[in-house]
């Protein structure tokens, strides 16, 4: 069963965000001065006093979009209410009342729906004084809290657990995979997301930049369950302002690298893979997350209609990710979506596979056997003695070697690729680690 949904709903720049970050205990949605940050809905599960329920961010509103996307802003905040068992009408304390708090307030007496009026910003007891105005809205008495400052967060998480308490707030599903979708603007990342959840759950437009923040979006495929991270189109670093929007999405971007199990990389097939791409490929080797290099738009490649001399193509240059599996896809069609989280699970299956010492010893005596490290330096020939599987994802083995400096980059590369052919990992990263031989010397890693 779903859990219940409370929906953040009200007009720009109350602190809805604040409030969900608040509520959430985590700095998911981006904060920011700048009116309508906020696009899609940002969802997260909540546990509070061993129940849980899902807490839905929502844009403002009554946003006038700079990119004429207010129409989507507002269709993203019905579907919310759609789902909601529950309401947090969020105003602003210090403002009152104002002519968009009322076309809100209208909006949600036509849902039926439970609202809680929460007045934000009360940021001293001394404001309080001022909720005489906002019970002309209609919802009752206000809750009055700091979203920026925590103040009340336990009594409105009180007054929620109250409303929903009569629901099913057992644990959820365990999620099985966090997969991130990252490339540059307009690659097609949003119509992917929600072609694999099979609603429209975040904006798709062809304005650059439309999403903004990292959006999690739940899905579930043969009883299991799914995270899919949307994040914002990358472009280069220097064209960015530093504290601008659209490097805190950046930012997010990257971090979603980093929490995901299995990453898409979104090459668009009309364009030529750029510095951007590189970036995010380089980001992705060197973070030894499994990836598969998705190939959107194909039906548009007219030119590139050959798949193997694309894939080479990818190959000369995503050099550090020559290990990760390629597939062609039409998402706005959804051709071959559904395959690509099949081998999605493949891949996160070979990330957490664990291997014995006698298969890893095997497989070094026949590397070495073909090919012996050179020596770089006059302190001796370097020599590999017998190593040993010391973590899952990413599969990582120590390997204790005499001089374990002295083996070069050239060598370590073609020791991770004849690793692959030899173990269970030939579409995944493998992290090398070089202890000394001698306790007293230190490891170095690959």
């Amino acid at each position: 069963m779903a859990l219940p949904v409370a929906a953040i709903v009200g007009r720009p720049n109350v602190g809805k965000s604040s409030l969900f970050n608040a509520l959430s205990g985590r700095r998911i949605s981006i904060v920011e001065p700048t009116a309508g940050v906020t696009r899609d809905r940002i969802s997260a599960v909540v546990e509070l006093d061993d129940k849980y329920f899902e807490l839905v961010d929502t844009g403002g509103y009554g946003i006038e979009d700079h990119d004429n996307l207010t129409e989507h802003v507002e269709g993203q905040i019905q579907m919310a209410l759609n789902s909601a068992q529950i309401v947090l009408f969020v105003v602003d304390i210090r403002e009152g009342v104002t002519p968009l708090d009322m076309k809100v307030a209208q909006l949600l007496r036509k849902e039926k729906l439970k609202v809680l009026l929460v007045a934000n910003k009360a940021d001293s007891p001394k404001m309080e004084n001022h909720t005489g105005e906002l019970f002309s809205l209609g919802f009752g008495e206000p809750i009055c809290v700091s979203a920026l400052h925590g103040r009340n967060r336990a009594g409105l998480a009180e007054k929620v657990l109250q409303e929903i308490s009569h629901l099913d707030t057992d644990k959820p599903t365990e999620t099985v995979m966090k997969l991130a979708v990252v490339g540059r603007r307009n690659a097609g990342k949003s119509t992917f997301i929600n072609c694999l959840a099979g609603e429209d759950r975040v904006i798709v437009s062809e304005v650059p930049g439309t999403t903004r923040d990292a959006v999690d979006v739940r899905f579930e495929k043969d009883g299991h369950s799914f995270i899919a991270i949307d994040t914002a189109g990358v472009r280069k670093k220097g064209k960015m302002s530093q504290n601008s929007i659209e490097f805190y999405s950046y930012t997010r971007a990257l971090s979603s690298i980093r929490r995901a199990d299995v990453i898409f990389l979104f090459l668009d097939a009309i364009a030529e893979i750029s510095q951007v791409d590189k970036k995010l490929a380089h980001t992705i080797s060197e973070e030894y997350k499994p990836c598969i290099i998705v190939v959107n738009k194909w039906d548009l490649a007219k030119d590139r209609s050959d798949t193997d001399q694309y894939t080479d193509y990818i190959d000369k240059l995503l050099t550090g990710l020559s290990f990760a599996p390629i597939s062609f896809i039409t998402a706005s069609e959804g051709k071959n979506v559904k395959s690509l989280l099949d081998l999605a699970r493949q891949l996160h299956k070979q990330s957490r596979t664990e291997v014995t010492t006698a298969q890893i010893n095997k497989a070094i005596q026949a590397i070495t056997s073909e090919r012996t490290p050179s020596a770089r330096r006059k302190v001796g020939l370097p020599k590999i003695y017998y190593g040993t599987q010391v973590a899952i994802a990413p599969p990582t083995l120590l390997l204790f070697v005499n001089h374990p400096d002295n083996i070069d980059e050239n060598y370590r590369r073609f020791f991770v690729n004849r690793l692959r052919d030899l173990l269970p990992f030939s579409e995944v990263p493998i992290r090398l680690l070089f202890r000394g031989h001698h306790e007293n010397q230190n490891s170095t890693e690959s």
